[in-house]
């Protein structure tokens, strides 16, 4: 059975790369992925869909992007544009088709930070999440964040956890035990997680220094320190660690300037 997303819950990252090959090495590498071209061979820009035991996970496209970037399942484009600028937010990319895949636009909230929305076709979004090496979480960082605009927009709701506020698609849990993840409340128990946590689709987290408002990738890692020594050794640099309750982070750039971040989930016992 393939993952699905339903509608406002956050279902593909991407990236784009001046140098595709030179990322395909990096990632390959640090994130244990492997890749295969989806765009056709006479296409002006490339594409790559990046996969961990053979299902998609990550998306790595030609262009002078500076970072990653964050989708969300939409049934419908229009209807979500419209309420974008009504909500004080910019559409910053009408409906683009992305061949037999889907049809892609993107929008600025009204802090500025940037998320793009995918009505799917034939690429329903990551088919593996939370594993070692693949997309585990994107977060908002800002310290102002347009909570009102993603609630009137998205339908999101945004849920204090006590270390963190989490923003949550109510009823998504319900959609995963339903369809890929039977074990998804049993499992969560075992760990004592949040109240609401399987509705989770991010965090919520401060700005970081230098930066405007941004949506953030973290993808899951077996081990924080040997992903970190990977990065380091094929020219990513460190930005900073954390070792925090629920996880062992760390903050990379990668040898092209994008920046994301490793975590790998240490439970409370």
């Amino acid at each position: 059975m393939q993952r699905t997303y339903p509608h406002g819950v956050t279902s593909w990252v991407d990236l784009e790369q001046a140098d595709v090959e030179a990322a395909r090495e990096f990632y390959g590498a640090v994130l244990g992925w492997t890749f295969h071209d989806a765009a056709p061979l006479d296409a002006p820009d490339r594409y790559v869909i990046a996969q961990v035991d053979g299902l998609d996970v990550a998306g790595i496209g030609s262009g002078s992007g500076s970072g990653w970037q964050t989708y969300v399942a939409v049934d419908e484009l229009e209807p979500v544009l419209d309420a974008v600028e009504a909500a004080g937010g910019t559409v910053t990319t009408r409906p683009t088709v992305a061949g037999d895949g889907g049809t892609w636009a993107e929008i600025a909230d009204p802090s500025g930070a940037v998320l793009r929305l995918w009505r799917p076709e034939r690429r329903l979004g990551a088919q593996l999440v939370n594993a070692p090496g693949t997309w585990n979480f994107s977060d908002l960082h800002a310290d102002d964040p347009a909570t009102g605009f993603y609630e009137a927009v998205l339908g999101w709701e945004f849920t204090d956890a006590g270390f963190a506020t989490m923003i949550r698609v109510p009823g998504y849990g319900d959609h995963l035990a339903a369809t890929t993840d039977p074990d998804l409340y049993e499992r969560q128990e075992s760990v004592s997680v949040p109240e609401g946590f399987s509705d989770a689709i991010g965090w919520l987290a401060p700005a970081d220094a230098g930066r405007p408002a941004h949506w953030h990738v973290t993808f899951a890692v077996a081990d924080r320190d040997e992903t970190v020594a990977l990065a380091t050794r094929h020219g990513g640099e460190v930005l900073g660690s954390e070792d925090g309750e629920w996880a062992r982070t760390a903050t990379i750039r990668d040898p092209q300037g994008a920046v994301f971040t490793a975590s790998q989930f240490t439970p409370p016992q």
